[in-house]
């Protein structure tokens, strides 16, 4: 099977044998490219972006981001969760909307509502 790295920038082009435990990888220029392999064909992790709902008029939506990456499989059940929830006090970057999910926290990528400076 082929697939390319999405990792780092090198963008590695990659061919995987084997199956389980019994993989084998070629053509990752660094350990980066076996690890994702690996993970890829056993356990595929994804980042999620997406909006929320705030109750302020001038950031009707507030983006905001995984912390980390949550199993592929469990994507539509993270949305839900997401879009559940409706912003209603003052955050900023970086601040934690939803607390665990899947393994990692929901954060803010904007600012809502009247943000200290």
């Amino acid at each position: 099977m082929e697939m390319i790295c999405i990792v780092c920038p090198n963008g590695c082009r990659l061919e995987v044998t084997g199956t389980g435990d019994d993989i084998t990888v070629t053509g990752a220029l660094c350990p980066k490219g076996v690890d994702f392999a690996h993970t890829e064909l056993t356990a595929p992790l994804r980042s999620l972006t997406s909006t929320v709902a705030t109750a302020f008029p001038l950031v009707p939506r507030l983006p905001v981001k995984t912390r980390g990456e949550i199993p592929k499989g469990k994507m539509h059940e993270a949305m839900a969760q997401i879009r559940a929830v409706r912003v209603t006090k003052p955050v900023k970057v970086g601040d934690v909307i939803l607390a665990d999910v899947f393994g990692t926290d929901i954060i803010a990528t904007g600012n809502a509502g009247e943000v200290a400076a």
